[in-house]
């Protein structure tokens, strides 16, 4: 029942929007706009409100002007690449800029609590990159050998947008750890990313190496979402209860939805918590 409800809400208004989206390509369908042309973080059935697919400063100038503050820069850590903004302590949502002040990444932080099991010890200093009492997940929307130096430029921002590619950081060399993601979902097939199910306004869901009786040790805690063949959002999942307003929380019944098959593990975690991350305009998200 919760499942058909919010499935009916957001097909009903996503149908609406799409239907202004698209008569406004029409429109404007001279102008060239890059492919990742936006940056939004948080999925809601209800897409109306304070944190339902909100949008991200993709510049400095903007960032500041939002309310976020720096936090670290090029100079200070060689464990990221970027200069790190977050917008008052809510860390679930981290930006990284270049060193001309465009978007470069983005990253989560996962405090640490005691007696938590969670990250796992075999994953820190690989996916979760241990800062102090915190525990970071971080993707690159370009070669983040290339964020500190060069960075990008106006002109590379007005053709790209967001960025051309995307990169996990899967280890705490920010440069020789970090994983290239096919932009082409064909691009998959050699790889042990296993394809899960289309979820309307998200997505074609990719989880890594996925078995029903896997530990959550092995989980690796990062989704990738295709649309028409093409990579155009992503997403974290957190094995434990994260407060942000920003994050979701999936129920038990609807990972099914999501995942094929769905390991076991998560089912035993009493909360989970996800973000998905967009980098061009969800409301076309029709798999």
């Amino acid at each position: 029942m919760y499942l058909a409800t919010v499935m009916m809400k957001a097909i009903l208004f996503f149908a609406l929007c799409n239907v202004i989206s698209v008569s406004d390509g029409f429109l404007f369908s001279r102008y060239n706009t890059p492919e990742w042309n936006s940056l939004r973080v948080t999925w809601s059935p209800f897409p109306i409100g304070p944190y339902a697919f909100t949008s991200m400063p993709r510049t400095t100038y903007d960032a500041f002007n939002e309310g976020y503050n720096k936090i670290s820069g090029c100079e200070d850590m060689n464990s990221f690449k970027g200069n790190r903004f977050v917008k008052g302590r809510d860390y679930s949502v981290v930006l990284l800029y270049g060193v001309n002040g465009y978007i470069a990444g983005i990253q989560i932080g996962v405090p640490h609590v005691d007696g938590a099991e969670f990250p796992p010890a075999k994953q820190v200093n690989q996916t979760f990159v241990q800062v102090g009492d915190m525990y970071f997940l971080t993707a690159y929307f370009t070669n983040p050998a290339t964020i500190c130096s060069n960075g990008r430029t106006a002109e590379n921002f007005a053709a790209n947008g967001t960025g051309n590619t995307l990169y996990i950081q899967n280890g705490t060399n920010p440069v020789a750890n970090s994983l290239e993601i096919p932009m082409n979902e064909s691009g998959l097939a050699s790889t042990k990313w296993t394809r899960g199910h289309c979820f309307f306004s998200m997505g074609v869901h990719y989880w890594y190496d996925v078995e029903s009786d896997m530990p959550c040790d092995d989980f690796f805690p990062v989704f990738l979402l295709y649309n028409r063949g093409r990579l155009n959002a992503f997403g974290w999942a957190i094995g434990m209860d994260m407060t942000s307003p920003r994050m979701e929380h999936p129920p038990h019944d609807v990972i099914q939805t999501f995942m094929n098959p769905v390991p076991q593990c998560l089912l035993n975690i009493p909360r989970l918590s996800t973000m998905h991350i967009y980098m061009a305009n969800p409301l076309l998200n029709f798999c």
